[in-house]
């Protein structure tokens, strides 16, 4: 090989590696506005807030705070207010997350039929959506009236006494519910109907032929082909139920008798209210934590490919 050539390939491998610099730099800086937003608003205050929960945290002056270690969380697993708490948000989200995606699957497979109307279906099942918590509320709330309410004015045309919905303690919490899946239902709605929208059709045409009827074509071809649509949906609305707050704030204020008093409420009252915070970022990073291993559950699951 000549002088001319090793210079000619020492020369092709410094350009490469200056193409490589430069390529790394740019990507660097296009990424570096996210970078910016995900340290401040999604890293630093997840560290800060498992270095306060080690802490009893004092607000005005975080100088004189007192470091405590597992105290908080030793604390926790002794505070009824909190295991009443973590119940009532279990609650909540046994009622919504499975009716959710019950809800929203049928109707993203309804509309996905060949019928009339079904771009303003669309439109309706969707926009409760856009709706803002405290609005959402004060709809239900006043469709819940024992006094004046929709429901109850229908209710009571076959039964004496229709049940005081956000009054009594075994009809407040399916009452939030209630309110919470026709409010939501929308979103997971868009996200199955495109899941079904791109399954190939000879998948169904092939299970005919082979003498599939409708409910062996859903089980067989439609869910699996859909899965990680579902999968996503689940974990979405468990995340969603697991922080729920607006709801029963302005519906119930968390009555009656604290049935309704959810994980997140407990969280903001033992902050704002007790000014405790390092014992809230402890219950923040509990349910951080109970969150991280039930979607880790319903990955292995549905999520996987485990076939």
């Amino acid at each position: 090989m000549s002088v001319t050539d090793r210079f000619d390939g020492i020369k092709g491998v410094i350009s490469s590696d200056s193409r490589s610099r430069k390529e790394l730099i740019e990507g660097i800086l296009f990424s570096l506005p996210y970078l910016v937003i995900f340290g401040t608003f999604l890293l630093y205050p997840l560290v800060m807030g498992g270095y306060m929960s080690l802490f009893d945290w004092n607000a005005i002056d975080p100088t004189q705070s007192v470091f405590i270690g597992l105290e908080n969380y030793a604390q926790l697993m002794a505070d009824d207010g909190f295991w009443n708490a973590l119940k009532n948000t279990g609650y909540f989200a046994l009622l919504t997350v499975p009716s959710i995606l019950v809800v929203a699957l049928g109707l993203a497979l309804g509309v996905n039929r060949d019928i009339k109307g079904k771009g303003l279906l669309r439109a309706i099942f969707f926009s409760p959506y856009i709706l803002t918590v405290s609005v959402t509320a004060l709809v239900w709330i006043d469709l819940y009236s024992t006094q004046y309410g929709m429901i109850n004015h229908y209710l009571g045309m076959i039964m004496a006494n229709p049940p005081q919905w956000l009054q009594t303690r075994l009809t407040a919490m399916p009452a939030i519910a209630m309110t919470t899946v026709w409010w939501l239902v929308g979103f997971s709605f868009v996200i199955l109907l495109a899941a079904r929208q791109s399954v190939p059709e000879y998948l169904y045409e092939a299970a005919q032929l082979d003498g599939a009827g409708t409910w062996r074509q859903f089980r067989d071809v439609t869910v699996p082909q859909i899965r990680h649509a579902i999968f996503f949906v689940i974990i979405i609305n468990i995340i969603w139920a697991a922080q729920v707050y607006g709801q029963p704030y302005v519906m119930t204020s968390g009555g009656p008798g604290k049935t309704t008093e959810t994980l997140v409420m407990y969280l903001y009252q033992s902050a704002f209210s007790q000014r405790n915070f390092g014992y809230a970022a402890a219950i923040g990073y509990v349910l951080t934590g109970i969150l991280v291993l039930v979607s880790i559950a319903n990955y292995y699951f549905l999520g996987g490919d485990n076939e």
